[in-house]
């Protein structure tokens, strides 16, 4: 099947994509190579794909394969993404620092102290429930708990961060981050006498 969306009445049922590893791919982990060939997706996600046996080699249906696996130039990667499963996150009306914000993208200023997503320890107050109050839509290939996320700012760390408002934004963010053709600037404050 060619790379791409299967799509059921408009909406995104799930992505089939077909990869061939290329000679400088070999010796690779089958993990890492679809790091590379999706980066719109986590490396956490694709080995869950893998370990649901939604990751066949050369066309071996049914029989597991592991992420580690070392990888030859010439096999054949078929992956299945399903669908994105809806958010069950509630949405909270913290204020957010809106830049910019046109149909497909919002441009944020991210505060200190601010969480960009759900995880342990952090269940509710996070940016992405703020952006679930601001949006009705985001994308969905961030996962159930990170819709609309492309990228992340660690908690003490402010600054300005980019949400995907649907999953072509999305994908198109990602491989940018992913090439390296978006510029990062990161300004620190330090406080007495610093060793080097």
């Amino acid at each position: 099947p060619p790379c791409g969306c299967v799509t059921d009445g408009g909406k995104p049922s799930m992505e089939r994509h077909r990869f061939v590893v290329t000679q400088e791919e070999s010796g690779q982990r089958l993990d890492r190579v679809l790091a590379l060939r999706l980066p719109s997706h986590s490396r956490a996600f694709l080995q869950k794909l893998v370990h649901d046996e939604q990751v066949t080699l050369n066309g071996s249906e049914g029989v597991p394969v592991k992420a580690s696996r070392a990888l030859k130039a010439g096999d054949t990667i078929d992956v299945t993404v399903p669908p994105p499963s809806p958010s069950e996150l509630s949405p909270e009306a913290i204020p957010l620092a809106i830049l910019h914000e046109d149909r497909s993208i919002l441009v944020l200023d991210k505060p200190a102290g601010m969480v960009v997503h759900p995880g342990a320890g952090a269940r509710a107050g996070t940016l992405v429930h703020a952006l679930l109050h601001h949006c009705r839509d985001l994308s969905g290939i961030g996962g159930v708990e990170r819709p609309g996320i492309v990228h992340r700012l660690d908690k003490e760390t402010s600054g300005v961060m980019v949400v995907a408002k649907n999953d072509t934004a999305h994908r198109h963010i990602s491989r940018q981050f992913a090439d390296r053709t978006i510029s990062k600037i990161y300004h620190a404050l330090a406080w007495g006498n610093l060793r080097q």
